[in-house]
């Protein structure tokens, strides 16, 4: 990768930053600064935290961080749609195939990133499902974050910064330290599919994680697409 290209990506990705009005940069990791507030939201601070704030860190330091935490805007906006065009094509391999494997599984763009104990399961009638729910979940980065009403949207989260951090390792992208991590504590806050992904997730799985599981609503309020529900 060239410096040319990387600088291309990285003003594509920083172009997009607004595109994610669902995030503020704060649920993303930078801290605020008076400067950046409305006259509201710095009422809600004592005068001693405000005058904090503003001398926290130099202006360069200020100007790194807001630069680090845009670009990691724009990376989430744009791993969105290389997710579900991804998505597609994982969809297409599969109505290619004579039987639905582990290793064929194994071989997809998207449909990899999820727990493999269940490859087997992934055929066309799940991506399709899958797809309707990650679509759903990538649009609550525009319209409004709100947490995975359901197993497979905590999934699809998964999956979406599974394929920021292949584009984040093409082309080096110069990101906060610990980027995934701080955004998991906040799209997948206490999410139960973390257990899908541990070291004893090859045993059996039963209850609400069982993959039919994977599609029912949390709880009466969350909303799963219907098509999803089917």
């Amino acid at each position: 990768m060239n410096a040319d290209e990387d600088d291309d990506i990285t003003e594509e990705l920083l172009a997009e930053a607004d595109k994610l009005t669902g995030l503020s940069l704060e649920l993303l990791g930078l801290d605020p600064h008076p400067d950046d507030m409305t006259a509201e939201q710095r009422l809600q601070f004592d005068p001693e935290d405000l005058a904090e704030m503003a001398i926290a860190g130099s202006p360069d330091e200020r100007e790194r961080s807001v630069h680090q935490t845009r670009l990691l805007a724009g990376l989430l906006w744009n791993s969105s749609s290389i997710l579900i065009d991804q998505l597609f094509r994982d969809l297409g391999t599969l109505h290619g195939l004579d039987a639905v494997t582990p290793e064929a599984i194994a071989g997809t763009s998207v449909l990899s990133s999820l727990p493999p104990q269940f490859a087997a399961s992934y055929d066309a009638k799940f991506t399709q499902r899958f797809i309707v729910v990650a679509s759903d979940v990538t649009a609550s980065l525009a319209r409004g974050w709100t947490a995975p009403g359901c197993l497979a949207a905590e999934l699809a989260v998964h999956c979406l910064l599974d394929q920021a951090r292949i584009t984040e390792d093409i082309y080096e992208l110069d990101l906060p330290e610990e980027w995934r991590a701080i955004v998991e504590e906040v799209l997948l806050e206490d999410a139960d599919s973390e257990t899908l992904y541990a070291e004893a997730a090859g045993e059996a799985v039963s209850g609400k994680l069982d993959i039919k599981r994977w599609f029912e609503p949390f709880a009466p309020g969350d909303a799963v697409p219907p098509y999803a529900c089917s």
